[in-house]
This record gives structure tokens, C-alpha cells and sequence, in this order.
């Protein structure tokens, strides 16, 4: 156990895009050599793959002890150890080294076979079940916590509701003040729903108010409340809402500022685009797609974007992507008559 032990750190202390796995040969009694292998799919985190393997290796001390060869399979991970060499191993200098191939055993003997089997499929029959149990039970427990979450918004009290609207709420006053007035200088563009500009509070925090246009149908408690609700999701890959203003006929949302604005402006301009190599670009997918997820599953509330594209994902100094304007079909109710929300869904 302690050789496997020590080729954890070496499948998992890779970088992106590189094969998680590993091999390492010891010697075990006289001339005899014990041979290890241990490997993740592509598609987990270092992390994760630690974890995978690190639970495979306890179930192996458990099930498999004085065993001369063991093998075991989880979903993401793999471990195996034998007296042979069940691998093949390449010049590393000439190229990356392949996914290990399996080799056939030196003909072992019909009963070490035969152990070999029963193992193998002892091993099948325990963890196969076990899975599909768990993937019940988690998705008995996510539908039952979900409806409970839906319950209690709907059963939240009055009271509660209003110190929420009153934390979120910014005076108009303030916002034209951050924004010199709706500034065309501080205009950082025009979307769908509104325009956005860039604006300065008192205390030097840098946000993006996005002024709704006036034709919306909602009713100001109806608009609270979903602004709200939408204030609440919380996750890294979203562009964090700050609060609201509701005054006269504005309808306007404080968003976080993110620097680096939107990943059209990399996707589509000469000079930027040489900034989003591969790891980056992997990086952007990966961070997209995280955060449609807590939108789909995770969050209170199901979201759909019905928008989502290049002007929609914002990225910030470390050019971690954010998604902007997810809940936001549902709080303007998109007017079809006017020219520049026509196209709100399927963009």
C-alpha cells in the first residue's frame, strides 16, 4: 500500500490537458517485482482525482488484502497492482506517454485465475449497486430539498421580504451621482434590455448600472421581488447582483463591475485575441459551464438565460469568466415590439 500511496501525488500533480496517470515497479520478495498502476479520466480535477483514488486504495486495503494481484475500477479512477508486468511502457524522450495497454497475463495458474475472477466480479457486484443507489437517493434528496426551498420562498413572511428590498435598494440620486448623470463617457455599451455604464460610489467601489428601458410591464412589487430572488444566487461564474433602483419610471440594476469587460471584445478583436491561448480559452469553457449548471440544478431557482452568448459572459482580471444577465428575461419581460429585444431569445 505504501507504493500506491506514493503514486497519487504523481497522477494528480499535472496540468491541464495532460494524462492523469501513473506507473512505479518495486521490489517485493527476493527477485520478485510488484508492479502499480493508478489512473483518473480526463475529464476531473486533480482534486477530484485524489479523492477518487484515495477511496479506491481504502476499499482495496479492505476487500483485497494478501491478494498477488488486485484490480479495481470506479467510475473516474483505477488502480491496480500484480506480479507481472500488465502494462506497457514507451520511450518518454520520443513522445508523451500513451494511456498504459493492458497486457495478457504470463499464464497464471487456473485457480489464481479463478481468483482473479471471483474478485473482479465480487468487486462489480458491490460498487455497481452501491452507485445506483446513491444516484437515487441523491436525486430523491435534490427534488425533496428542492421543493422545500421553493416552499419556503413562497412561505417567507412580509417583513422579511422588505429588509431584503431595503439592503438592495440604491436611491436614484446616488446612482446619477456614481454615473455623472448617465455620462456617455461612462457608457460601457447598449444590450437587449438597456444600457450599461460604469459608475464610482462615495466609498470607491467600481460598479455597472444597467438602466432597463421604460417599456417594461412589470408592476414595481412584482419587480422587487424577482430582483430579489435573482440577488440571491451566488456563485463565482455569475456576475454578482449589488441591488436596485426603482424610482419614477427607472427600473435599474447594480451589478459588480468586471474589469475586463466581455469576451467578445477578445473573440472578435485583432489585438486581444492573442491573449486567449488554449489553457485560457480552456479555462473560460470550463467556468461557462459551471455556472449554467448552479443556474440549472443548484441554484433556488431553475434559471434559463434565454441569451447567452460572447457579450453576456464578462471576464475579470484574472480572466475568470462571469455570467451576465441570467434572470433577466424573467424580471423586464421582454417587450417584442421594440427593435433592439426582438431577438432576445435564441441570439
Amino acid at each position: 500500500m505504501a507504493t500506491m500511496n506514493g503514486l497519487v501525488s504523481q497522477v494528480t500533480n499535472v496540468g491541464i490537458g495532460a494524462k492523469k496517470f501513473a506507473t512505479k515497479e518495486a521490489k517485493f520478495t527476493g527477485a520478485q517485482i510488484l508492479y502499480t498502476l493508478e489512473q483518473c479520466t480526463p475529464d476531473i480535477s486533480n482534486s477530484d482525482c485524489s479523492k477518487c483514488i484515495q477511496e479506491g486504495l481504502t476499499f482495496m486495503q479492505q476487500c483485497c488484502s494478501g491478494y498477488q494481484g488486485v484490480r479495481i475500477l470506479f467510475p473516474s479512477c483505477r488502480m491496480r497492482y500484480d506480479m507481472y508486468q500488465f502494462y506497457k511502457m514507451t520511450n518518454a524522450s520520443t513522445s508523451p506517454t500513451p494511456i498504459p495497454a493492458i497486457l495478457p497475463s504470463p499464464s497464471p495458474s487456473r485457480s489464481s485465475q479463478r481468483k482473479q475472477k471471483i474478485l473482479f466480479l465480487g468487486i462489480i457486484l458491490t460498487v455497481v449497486p452501491a452507485t445506483v443507489v446513491m444516484l437515487v437517493v441523491g436525486f430523491y434528496l435534490r427534488r425533496r430539498a428542492r421543493t422545500a426551498i421553493q416552499y419556503q420562498i413562497a412561505a417567507n413572511d412580509v417583513t422579511t421580504v422588505e429588509k431584503l428590498v431595503d439592503s438592495l435598494q440604491f436611491d436614484l440620486a446616488t446612482i446619477e451621482a456614481a454615473t455623472k448623470k448617465f455620462s456617455e463617457d461612462n457608457k460601457l455599451g447598449t444590450g437587449g434590455f438597456g444600457e450599461v455604464y460604469k459608475g464610482v460610489l462615495l466609498d470607491g467601489q467600481e460598479i455597472a448600472v444597467k438602466r432597463l428601458s421604460r417599456r417594461s410591464g412589470q408592476g414595481n412589487e412584482e419587480f422587487k421581488n424577482e430582483v430579489v430572488l435573482v440577488a440571491k444566487l451566488q456563485h463565482r461564474n455569475l456576475v454578482r447582483l449589488l441591488g436596485f433602483c426603482l424610482e419614477g419610471e427607472e427600473k435599474i440594476l447594480v451589478y459588480e463591475y468586471v474589469a475586463n469587460k466581455s469576451l467578445d471584445n477578445f473573440l472578435y478583436g485583432s489585438e486581444k485575441q492573442k491573449l486567449l491561448d488554449w489553457a485560457t480559452r480552456y479555462k473560460i469553457i470550463g467556468g461557462i459551464a459551471r455556472g449554467l449548471l448552479y443556474l440549472h440544478e443548484d441554484s433556488q431557482l431553475r434559471i434559463i438565460h434565454r441569451d447567452l452568448k460572447a457579450s453576456n459572459i464578462l471576464l475579470d482580471m484574472d480572466m475568470n469568466p462571469k455570467i451576465a444577465d441570467f434572470g433577466i428575461s424573467k424580471i423586464f419581460e421582454v417587450d417584442q415590439t421594440q427593435g433592439n429585444t426582438s431577438r432576445i431569445i435564441g441570439t
